[in-house]
């Protein structure tokens, strides 16, 4: 059975356990590098890690919750599970951001020595290749099988990763200069880019619940298709698109010559929903066929037809 189908999405799960399995490795890494070396820049380092295990549990339970089939009560399957997984997420890369300034502030105003810099510094050197190797592969599945769960748990570990760069850089420059306050201020930067990622991130879960429509580019293949249809004498109009997770829909009604016969029409609708399933694989076509010399034909274009 072909994994793309997003029909059978449950074998995603097994992205989140990567995922899961490698919060866990780096939170023990992370918080024996906090304690061998007393850096604030590296115990933020830890308390992220610690909310991506959180988020990965999210993005299971999520991903589990998203396979399901439709069912009476979910018509349209399950697929804005994921949604409530990547917002779920951002909000706690955003509290991660307050702990981390939180932990900083008492460190900026009474800065500490570090100690044992450099083995501190390896250990979270391993942490940050795990993440950035867990990422990697996340990543591109969530791309390949249009999963926002998986996109939003990659992009956090990819923040993680760069924390982690910063962070060390960070460190190693105060071990090689003594500049203790730098440690607390390199927190604070990597604080505010977890800001900025985790706004993003529930910026996109918020757009999806909200029934955004498709991206420009998805929009653009649909209309192409049925502009070369108005050459033929084939009218369109109420063209509508939402995302639903990785699922795509697209509605609109099609107008054709009254002498038309059903089957004519029909057949009509059956290529042009076929061109566009070839163009888009995966997505959910709604089409409805109408007389182009009926007056009321025209007057149903918006989404309530009263309005």
């Amino acid at each position: 059975m072909e994994h793309s189908n997003v029909t059978d999405r449950q074998f995603l799960t097994r992205f989140a356990w990567i995922s899961i399995g490698a919060a866990v490795l780096t939170i023990g890494l992370k918080t024996v590098a906090y304690f061998l070396t007393g850096s604030v820049g590296l115990l933020s380092d830890a308390l992220e890690s610690i909310v991506n295990l959180v988020g990965a549990l999210m993005a299971l339970a999520m991903l589990t919750v998203a396979a399901r089939p439709a069912d009476e009560d979910h018509d349209y399957g399950h697929g804005k599970a994921e949604y409530f997984s990547s917002g779920v997420e951002g909000t706690l890369i955003l509290i991660a951001a307050i702990s981390i300034i939180w932990a900083a502030v008492p460190r900026l105003l009474d800065p500490q020595p570090l100690e044992q810099v450099g083995i501190g510094l390896a250990v979270s050197a391993g942490a940050s290749v795990i993440n950035l190797l867990a990422a990697y592969f996340i990543l591109r599945a969530g791309k390949r099988y249009q999963s926002i769960t998986l996109e939003a748990n990659a992009h956090h570990l990819m923040t993680d990763v760069w924390t982690s760069v910063g962070v060390l850089a960070g460190v190693g420059v105060v071990a090689m200069t003594g500049w203790e306050r730098l440690d607390p201020i390199v927190a604070f930067v990597v604080a505010a880019n977890i800001i900025w990622s985790g706004t993003k991130i529930v910026r996109a879960s918020v757009l999806g619940l909200m029934d955004t429509a498709l991206p420009n580019e998805d929009r653009a293949a649909i209309i192409n298709i049925l502009e070369r249809y108005k050459e033929k004498g084939i009218q369109y109009h109420a063209m509508r698109s939402r995302q639903s997770g990785a699922r795509k829909f697209t509605s609109f009604h099609i107008l054709v010559p009254d002498h038309w016969t059903v089957l004519e029409g029909h057949q009509l609708l059956e290529q042009i929903e076929s061109e566009i399933r070839g163009a888009l694989p995966g997505i959910t076509v709604f089409t409805h066929l109408e007389p182009l010399n009926d007056p009321l034909s025209w007057e149903d274009t918006k989404l309530d037809r009263n309005a």
